[in-house]
């Protein structure tokens, strides 16, 4: 009998929830890592639960066509990650126990991309939404610096790492 893998899951926008819902009803174990956060809104503020990696989850199940098959028949469920073609590619065992370990401790979490410092990046929303620049670590905070070559100078603004992408 083959061993269980864990595997990322692709699924359609804001259907993080239902997803793994429906996955467990399937009888497949579904783990989406969530984290809560203050939201406020005119009338009040409410602790609100977001997926940890919005539009992913993981699975863990047997590397057979039939279970993978079973999971991507699932409403809502877009692919399964792989860095070949056709072959869903399994997320170590010990990065889903770290993650589970980083949720669980309820300290506030900031996810990275997996960027490099001083790699060209573009700010993906808020205010400065479009801008490029470079991402860079000053002070153990994130950076995002835009250079002026021609003056020698640069301008920079602290940023959650979340929020650019590679540019």
């Amino acid at each position: 009998m083959s061993e269980l893998n864990w595997y990322a899951v692709y699924v359609k926008s804001r259907h993080e929830f239902m997803v793994a819902t429906e996955l467990g009803r399937k009888g497949i174990e579904a783990y989406l890592p969530s984290v809560k956060r203050l939201r406020q809104w005119k009338d009040r503020k409410k602790l609100v639960e977001f997926p940890l990696f919005p539009g992913y989850l993981f699975i863990h199940v047997r590397p057979r066509p039939e279970e993978f098959v079973n999971a991507l028949r699932t409403n809502g469920v877009v692919t399964l990650l792989s860095n070949e073609a056709g072959y869903p590619t399994p997320v170590p065992a010990a990065e889903i126990g770290s993650l589970k370990l980083l949720v669980e401790g309820g300290e506030e979490l900031d996810i990275y991309p997996h960027i490099k410092k001083g790699a060209k990046v573009r700010i993906r929303r808020g205010p400065l939404a479009g801008a490029e620049g470079t991402l860079e670590t000053k002070e153990g905070m994130h950076t995002f610096r835009v250079n002026i070559e021609i003056l020698g100078r640069s301008v920079g603004v602290k940023i959650y790492a979340d929020d650019v992408e590679a540019a």
